[in-house]
């Protein structure tokens, strides 16, 4: 039996860059990352490219866990992490993030104050300024995604965890034991925000945001990305994963996606193409 408390896991496609400074801000800051009571663990989805072999390197160095994963290249690679962690509890970032001071501790001790947590557990994501931050996402569609920066001022200023709706994935945390089981099918990236709220929801557990657990994330690649971004494949998980949670064809959800999107993709019958192989996906195969 692991005697981890916490696993800080991330998952990377080509960017080294990412990984190393995101582990080494958390070893040079955060001086419980240097004990043994953190694993790191880093899930690889192109490991034979230059930054793939880059940071199998440096994870290795640190006496960090490297683990390729080829089966198939997808944002939804992360979720293999609560299967290999080994902590009693789970951090996962983005491989371009970074913590501010203490929020590490906030995090623990939030933990240990709330014995066999359900919750899904998030924070503010901070602005490059330093100052302004975001708590949540407003549950709404624009921009061809489900979700809207906010922030709650009062909540935030008050101190204290307090419940959202919802947040982007760049960082979140929960008890291993009680991440919930998520469909397998989820494919290429998007639909993350929103779905995987309501999977801890169904399970018993809230959305809260710890006002201390403060992070920013780096969102500019100016040497772009080699994976790719459909919205087709977007519009498919968002089908994918309500309708695995609800298990109703015509609940709220599935028609609010159908709705929006149905003027938005390549032609008038693609909404439909799209919802009806991510439920058949489910009915088929559970």
């Amino acid at each position: 039996m692991s005697n981890k408390l916490l696993t800080i896991g991330m998952a990377t496609h080509d960017d080294y860059h990412g990984v190393f400074f995101t582990i080494q801000a958390l070893r040079l800051y955060h001086p419980i990352c240097n004990g043994d009571l953190v694993e790191f663990l880093v899930i690889d989805n192109n490991p034979e490219s230059k930054h793939g072999k880059e940071t199998k390197k440096f994870v290795n160095s640190i006496r960090g866990r490297y683990v390729p994963y080829t089966e198939k290249k997808s944002s939804f690679v992360k979720y293999e992490i609560p299967k290999l962690a080994t902590g009693k509890y789970v951090l996962q970032m983005d491989c371009h993030v970074m913590l501010y001071p203490e929020s590490l501790n906030r995090l623990l001790k939030h933990f240990a104050e709330n014995d066999n947590c359900r919750d899904l557990i998030q924070g503010p994501m901070g602005h490059d300024d330093l100052n302004n931050v975001n708590t949540h996402w407003e549950p709404k569609f624009r921009g061809h995604m489900y979700g809207i920066w906010a922030h709650d001022k009062k909540s935030y200023e008050r101190g204290e965890p307090f419940e959202i709706p919802m947040l982007g994935m760049g960082l979140f945390a929960y008890e291993r034991k009680n991440f919930p089981k998520i469909s397998k099918y989820f494919i290429g990236f998007g639909a993350e925000e929103g779905v995987i709220h309501e999977y801890f929801r169904n399970g018993g557990g809230r959305v809260m945001c710890i006002p201390q657990l403060k992070w920013i994330h780096r969102f500019g690649r100016p040497e772009g990305v080699n994976f790719p971004l459909t919205l087709d494949d977007r519009v498919y998980n968002y089908f994918l994963g309500y309708y695995d949670i609800y298990r109703n064809e015509n609940h709220q959800m599935i028609n609010e996606i159908y709705n929006y999107f149905r003027d938005k993709l390549g032609s008038k019958t693609q909404i439909d193409v799209l919802k009806n192989k991510a439920i058949n996906k489910i009915k088929h195969n559970g």
